[in-house]
């Protein structure tokens, strides 16, 4: 009967060395918690910065980031201190940050994203940023007086959220040594002459306008961004394989999409070096044509390779006054036609 000898291991320490790590590597893979270790290792060494936090989006990031074990410092522009906590959809934003506040691994910071001093304190000890805020400031009758306040000054103003703010978050990832990413949540915003776009921009102080200005700050910055364009969030959405991303900004047909899915790709988008310095769009298309999840999606992402126009804001602009004098137009009608009914009304009861 023969006698089968193993082969000795290698006696080079280096071949030992290689050895063993494949062996380490065999049993993770074969360990059914191999795949939570990993991700817990992820985990640990890294820590995210969420400026937009008691937002819808913004929530459901610092939620899911806490859940993965991922510590996140969250900007605060509130005092919480004896607020009771809530996550109920009527949740003040004070409620909102006092119960994002008690989460596992969830730090506050006191700030605003228009502070650059705030700003960088937050981002110090971060190796990535959401930057998931937007502007919540509507248009004020003083803004349209010529001889009142500048409103672009106003702190809540869309040129101070997605502007300035753009800026003070690219000037602390400058200074911070760690933080190498920033993930900007903007919308489509190079179609000036779209319905959405004119009343956005009408009534939110030219968001639109100023978030593709942010967007184009980014671009030229050199440091490393993912800029996500996500369609309307909030609306009953569809399920199944319906989630689909287009990379160079290119276009997609306008769909809902959920809080939690956008928050999820904020955060994966982290994981893919290749999502780095890339315009993602993100929307949902029908049962059957999408993923399940982002991760297939992200892979085949490449980075920005077109050349984006320099600016919009004269187009933006135009684009606002054209569409509130085509606004003022039929209102008049509206009103001359109501005027005409109601004499006609009042000459038949006398």
């Amino acid at each position: 009967m023969t006698t089968t000898t193993p082969s000795p291991l290698p006696k080079n320490p280096f071949a030992m060395t290689i050895v063993a790590t494949l062996l380490l590597l065999l049993t993770l893979l074969s360990n059914s918690n191999g795949a939570s270790f990993v991700m817990k290792m992820s985990s640990e060494s890294q820590k995210v910065a969420v400026i937009g936090a008691t937002g819808k989006l913004g929530r459901e990031a610092v939620m899911q980031l806490s859940s993965r074990g991922v510590p996140t410092k969250c900007l605060l522009r509130h005092d919480i201190k004896s607020v009771t906590p809530s996550i109920e959809p009527n949740a003040s934003s004070k409620e909102v940050a006092a119960y994002l506040a008690t989460l596992p691994g969830v730090e506050m910071v006191r700030g605003d994203v228009t502070s650059l001093p705030t700003i960088k304190t937050l981002l110090r000890d971060c190796t990535a940023c959401l930057a998931l805020h937007g502007a919540a400031r509507t248009l004020k009758i003083t803004d349209l007086l010529p001889w009142g306040p500048d409103p672009t000054s106003d702190a809540g103003h869309a040129k101070q959220t997605n502007y300035v703010g753009v800026q003070n978050i690219i000037e602390a990832v400058r200074d911070s040594p760690i933080c190498k990413r920033v993930v900007r949540i903007t919308g489509k915003g190079e179609n000036p002459w779209g319905l959405f776009s004119i009343l956005i921009n009408l009534l939110g102080g030219m968001a639109k306008a100023w978030n593709y200005e942010g967007e184009q700050l980014l671009r030229n910055s050199k440091i490393n961004y993912t800029i996500i364009r996500p369609g309307v969030m909030g609306p009953p959405c569809p399920e199944g394989s319906v989630l689909a991303l287009a990379d160079n900004g290119a276009d997609l047909k306008v769909s809902p999409v959920k809080y939690a899915s956008i928050a999820n790709l904020c955060i994966e988008s982290l994981d893919y070096d290749n999502a780095n310095k890339a315009t993602l769009t993100a929307m949902n298309v029908p049962d059957g044509e999408g993923e399940k999840s982002y991760g297939p999606l992200l892979a085949k992402v490449r980075p920005d390779s077109r050349v984006f126009p320099e600016s919009l804001m004269k187009e933006h602009l135009l684009a606002v006054r054209v569409g509130a004098v085509g606004i003022l137009g039929v209102v008049s009608i509206l009103l001359a036609g109501l005027g005409a009914f109601l004499k006609a009304v009042v000459g038949m009861i006398l």
